[in-house]
């Protein structure tokens, strides 16, 4: 499992020639480190003084820090894997005409979950974003470049996902998936950029 190397030995593996991991896998680390700053923020702030108003608030945010965190690591695994389906998919046999038939089938549901794995992480992403952002404000100030650091990283997870689902679409035959996926990865990016500049612009204003 890619999750359990230590950095030094994932670097590696993502630095050589090997096709996976690759940018959808580091998309899904980079929010995970997002959400796990929300968590570290959350904590710094639950029971300190000054930030007796927003304990509700913070000890909901903090659980839903720590499960994004875990989804997301968990999708480092899973991207690599999904695109470890395609290229096995394209080395079936192709003798008879059944053969190509299950062989093409198998490459193209291979190519839509290449599409649904990064696709997960792109809303997982947001949801990071969306997180980051209601706790401006309401979190120890001490930590709020932390904050802004895990809108940063959610958001680059989010428009890497993103290129690893466009990547994929146009080896895709069915029009109305990709129509579904093409208008849901615009609502996304346009949902967590507007999060990410809030993010960004209070934290710039109040450092």
């Amino acid at each position: 499992m890619l999750v359990k190397m230590s950095l030094e030995d994932f670097g590696a593996v993502l630095g050589s020639d090997a096709p996976a991991p690759g940018g959808g896998s580091v998309a899904a680390l980079s929010g995970a480190l997002g959400a796990e700053l929300i968590a570290m923020v959350c904590r710094l702030s639950i029971g300190k003084k000054g930030y007796e108003s927003f304990t509700d608030e913070l000890n909901a945010a903090l659980p839903k820090a720590d499960a994004l965190a875990t989804g997301l690591l968990r999708r480092v695994d899973l991207d690599t894997e999904a695109f470890n389906a395609v290229m096995a998919a394209f080395k079936l046999p192709k003798e008879t005409d059944d053969d190509k038939q299950k062989r093409s089938a198998a490459i193209q549901e291979g190519y839509k979950e290449a599409v649904q794995s990064p696709l997960s992480i792109a809303r997982e992403c947001v949801e990071v974003l969306a997180l980051s952002q209601s706790l401006l404000g309401k979190s120890n100030s001490n930590a709020l470049s932390d904050l802004g650091v895990a809108s940063q990283q959610a958001y680059a997870g989010l428009e890497g996902a993103i290129m690893n689902v466009r990547i994929n679409l146009p080896s895709i035959k069915d029009e109305s998936f990709k129509t579904q996926i093409t208008a849901e990865i615009g609502q996304l990016l346009k949902v967590g950029r507007e999060a990410k500049e809030h993010v960004y612009t209070f934290v710039s204003e109040n450092l």
